[in-house]
């Protein structure tokens, strides 16, 4: 019985419950695979150059800090698609390094809704979890499953997402 409910989970194309194999092109040029970061608490950022809620690369940039060593990664995903990205990746990587001396992993400016979303963000939105602004957060476990998600006016430092960054790396 239940290898036939799992055949037709298949056959349904039901989405996988980890995150594992999402790729990215990087900012720098290279790849950035969720592969490389097994075993590690991912936070994945929706991010704007343009918006009210930029000034939080500040917080994204200091939770890096405060957590790298301990193996969190924060990976910052440029979009535009609430009109309020820069118009190519090299000014955005100009903006972040210039404005907020950044160097947390950060990808190429990246569709994160709709039909034409990322891989990642589909796979979040059948989490239920799906960007409505700029700035929302994911944390993706260690072993791949989605944790928690939290919208733009939640503090990257702020005591919601450092307790389950702390559980998540215990």
């Amino acid at each position: 019985m239940f290898r036939r409910i799992a055949i037709i989970i298949a056959l349904l194309g039901a989405a996988p419950a980890f995150a594992d194999s999402f790729t990215f092109d990087s900012i720098d040029g290279s790849t950035l695979s969720l592969d490389d970061w097994k075993g590690q608490p991912v936070l994945v950022v929706n991010t704007a150059s343009r918006c009210g809620f930029t000034p939080q690369y500040d917080g994204l940039q200091a939770l890096y800090d405060t957590y790298r060593d301990k193996g969190l990664v924060v990976l910052a995903v440029p979009s535009n698609d609430f009109r309020q990205e820069l118009a190519s990746e090299a000014e955005v990587k100009d903006f972040c390094e210039l404005n907020f001396d950044l160097d947390i992993p950060m990808t190429t400016i990246t569709r994160v809704t709709g039909p034409q979303a990322h891989p990642l963000y589909k796979w979040l939105a059948t989490q239920g979890f799906a960007p409505g602004w700029n700035f929302n957060k994911a944390l993706i476990a260690p072993d791949g499953r989605f944790v928690k998600g939290w919208g733009a006016t939640t503090r990257p430092m702020s005591a919601p997402i450092t307790a389950q960054i702390d559980a998540a790396l215990n």
